[in-house]
């Protein structure tokens, strides 16, 4: 080709499209996870903006997908290098009556919980009283793990904990860093600091009672969550961690609960209340916990701002669990 139809030729305009990665539990009315579904199954709204579903990968118990992300730049947005999942159980502990007895039931039960997992995926254990404690790295000896929660966890204290061979906790969880550590949503802050350099999404289990300002509005008791708890959700969310909350108190309702079911919602997971219905609570998280679908989604232009995100199925009235909203503001602005 001569020289000047190679000059003449136009430039290749490169377009960068913006896209955004939405953490998506499916669940029936049974508790049951949907696996299975594609991309066009789902329908999202971001800032009440229709926004294509480019992928939906799922990543968990069930048939396998049909392709395979791994290879790609993306992939270990969807999934650790070791192909399982990450999941952290919380344990907010309490010798007070009404407490240390719902702790206890659910605790002893706790195997329900682990049932649906893989040999590919780790467990952690930590707890939370007077300060943090991590009993276990992530591991998958789910035997040990049922054990811990279900004998020790409660009433004794951890032995020193050594950092796992794979994904762990540490240096962000190591103890003198825990020991400083004297309100839980300052454990959920440092929590989430330590699992956001860990690829994919990850699950976190908080079986306690609850946590938060306490207030009275004309009357009747009540709390409500602060700074601190902002700063703890916005770290939590960058670690793309879904907490599920299991309320552990033995009474209909308690004043700091509402910690437990902001939290939930807030991070893309759910509110279990035990009080009487304790293993249905613990079916319902072991059903969320056996997978959840990665949307890659694309992002229409707007402001900065706080935008909601609405996910939902097509043809399905099935539970969708994800983030609930997209804040696009400058990081100084946050």
């Amino acid at each position: 080709m001569l020289p000047g139809l190679v000059a003449a030729q136009p430039q290749a305009e490169q377009v960068q499209v913006e896209r955004l990665v939405i953490d998506a539990r499916v669940m029936d009315d049974d508790g049951e996870p949907l696996a299975g579904l594609a991309a066009t199954d789902f329908e999202v709204q971001i800032g009440g903006v229709d926004v294509a579903v480019a992928s939906a990968q799922w990543i968990g118990v069930g048939p396998a997908p049909e392709a395979t992300l791994a290879s790609t730049p993306i992939g270990g947005l969807f999934e650790p290098a070791h192909g399982g999942r990450l999941m952290v159980f919380v344990v907010q502990r309490s010798m007070n009556a009404d407490r240390a007895l719902g702790l206890l039931k659910v605790l002893q039960d706790s195997g329900r919980l682990l049932g649906g997992l893989t040999s590919a995926d780790r467990v952690a254990v930590v707890s939370f009283d007077s300060h943090l404690s991590v009993w276990l790295d992530f591991s998958a000896d789910f035997d040990l793990v049922e054990r811990i929660l279900a004998d020790k966890v409660l009433f004794s204290d951890p032995d020193s904990v050594a950092p796992g061979p794979g994904p762990s906790l540490f240096p962000a969880l190591d103890e003198e860093v825990s020991r400083r550590t004297y309100r839980v949503e300052e454990a959920l802050e440092l929590l989430g600091e330590a699992l956001a350099p860990l690829p994919g999404a990850k699950s976190v289990v908080l079986v306690g009672y609850g946590f938060g300002e306490f207030t009275v509005t004309l009357g009747i008791p009540g709390s409500r969550v602060d700074q601190r708890y902002e700063r703890a959700l916005a770290v939590l969310a960058d670690a793309r961690a879904a907490v599920f909350s299991l309320d552990a108190t033995a009474v209909d309702y308690h004043t700091y609960e509402h910690g437990l079911q902001v939290l939930a919602a807030d991070t893309g997971g759910f509110y279990a209340r035990t009080h009487l219905v304790s293993r249905q609570a613990l079916d319902r998280v072991a059903g969320a916990l056996r997978g959840h679908y990665v949307l890659f989604t694309s992002v229409p232009p707007l402001d900065p701002d706080i935008h909601e995100i609405e996910v939902r199925l097509v043809e399905s009235d099935a539970s969708v669990f994800a983030r609930p909203v997209y804040d696009n503001r400058a990081s100084e602005d946050r």
